[in-house]
């Protein structure tokens, strides 16, 4: 009798064990997938790698992310000069802005080409030969610029950075025509509603609005 219960006990503790099992199999399968939509808490890499396992990508997503992050790149190297050089308290916080903005972006991006398998561009110096392609600095304006200061750094910033805000809109207008990957669509509707904004910001303190 002790060896019979002993048995049924046990029996019913596997058939327990298998029932837990199948409901955390299945609690596991919505979790992955509700962690493919919310990426919150997570940082941003793994974010990005998240997402990008999210729909299809084509070629367009790709040039869009290799082009953006050298753009961003170097817009974040003209905001790097502000709080040494400018003299306005608005430059430096429309600098301060630009990097917080873009910075993350450079980071989601990269983690989108990684997990793509694509071509990521290399980090370090910055590349100037792409000068004119979507309002790129050459390498000569932008030594200019780290020359300036005070009041001929604020005109020179705003006006060279009303130059490559417009160049990153036109890439992302080209990504949201072109694009299939969905938050890289999302990010270039983004760009295109804050660098709009920032437009607009530079060119009124400039006096040209």
């Amino acid at each position: 009798m002790i060896s019979k219960r002993s048995l049924i006990r046990r029996g019913a503790a596997v058939a327990a064990a298998g029932t837990a099992a199948l409901v955390l199999a299945a609690c596991g399968g919505g979790d992955d997938s509700a962690g493919h939509n919310s990426h919150t808490g997570t940082s941003p890499s793994a974010a990005a790698s998240a997402s990008a396992s999210q729909g299809q990508h084509n070629a367009a997503d790709i040039a869009f992310a290799q082009g953006m992050i050298p753009h961003h790149r170097q817009a974040v190297e003209m905001a790097d000069l502000a709080p040494s050089r400018a003299q306005s308290a608005e430059v430096k916080k429309l600098a301060a802005d630009i990097k917080n903005a873009q910075d993350p972006e450079i980071k989601t991006l990269l983690g989108w080409l990684t997990f793509w398998g694509e071509q990521v561009p290399a980090e370090g110096a910055m590349d100037h030969s792409a000068h004119g392609a979507g309002g790129m600095m050459t390498a000569e304006v932008m030594t200019s610029l780290e020359k300036a200061s005070g009041k001929a750094f604020d005109t020179d910033f705003m006006e060279l950075m009303i130059k490559h805000h417009e160049g990153a809109v036109a890439m992302a207008k080209t990504e949201k025509a072109d694009g299939a990957f969905p938050d890289a669509k999302t990010m270039a509707d983004a760009i295109i509603t804050s660098q709009t904004a920032e437009i607009a910001r530079m060119n009124s303190l400039l006096g040209k609005s």
